[in-house]
C-alpha cells in the first residue's frame, strides 16, 4: 500500500495555521478539531512548516507555561521530514519510528497533497496484514489434495 492510497482514503482536509498566528490560536484550532498538528502555510501557501502537540510542550515547558505572547513561527518545526505519494506505508512506517514523528507532510515537489499520521499509518498496515492473512488463508485452504498426499508420502 502507498502512502497516496492512505491519502485517497483518509480524504485530504488539510488543516492549517499562518506563521503569525498565536500559539494559543493554534492550540484553540488543534483541540476543537481533536488534532495533533496544523501545517504552517506562508504568505504565498508554501508549506512552512508544522506545529505539534509536541512543540506546544516544549514550549510551555521552556516558557513556564506562558504561551500567551507566542506566535506560531516561534516554535514551529521547520525542518521537515516529508513523504512521496509512492512510499510504502512501510517505508513511512520505518522513517516516523526512526523519527520518532507522529505527523508526515506527504508532498509532491512543492505541493502539500495531505498528512499522514502515525495511527493512519498503522490502520493501513493492520488492513493489508489483514487482507494478506485472507488470502494466505485461502490460498491453504483450497490447496490441492494430491499436493499435500504427495507432500505427506515423499516425507515418509
Amino acid at each position: 500500500m502507498l502512502l497516496r492510497d492512505v491519502l485517497a482514503v483518509k480524504g485530504g482536509e488539510i488543516f492549517s495555521v499562518a506563521p503569525e498566528a498565536l500559539v494559543t490560536e493554534a492550540i484553540g484550532m488543534m483541540v476543537s478539531r481533536n488534532i495533533g498538528s496544523l501545517v504552517v502555510f506562508d504568505a504565498g501557501r508554501k508549506v512552512a512548516g508544522i506545529i505539534t502537540e509536541r512543540d506546544v510542550m516544549r514550549a510551555a515547558h521552556k516558557h513556564a507555561c506562558d504561551l500567551t505572547r507566542l506566535k506560531v513561527r516561534d516554535l514551529m518545526t521547520t525542518r521537515l521530514i516529508q513523504g512521496g505519494p509512492e512510499d510504502t506505508v512501510d517505508y513511512t512506517r520505518s522513517i516516523m519510528t526512526e523519527n520518532r514523528i507522529r505527523h508526515l507532510p506527504v508532498m509532491l515537489g512543492d505541493e502539500l497533497l495531505g498528512l499522514v499520521t502515525f495511527h493512519d499509518v498503522a490502520r493501513a498496515v493492520l488492513e493489508q496484514t489483514n487482507f494478506e492473512n485472507q488470502l494466505l488463508k485461502k490460498y491453504i485452504k483450497d490447496w490441492p489434495e494430491e499436493e499435500s498426499e504427495t507432500s505427506s508420502a515423499a516425507k515418509s
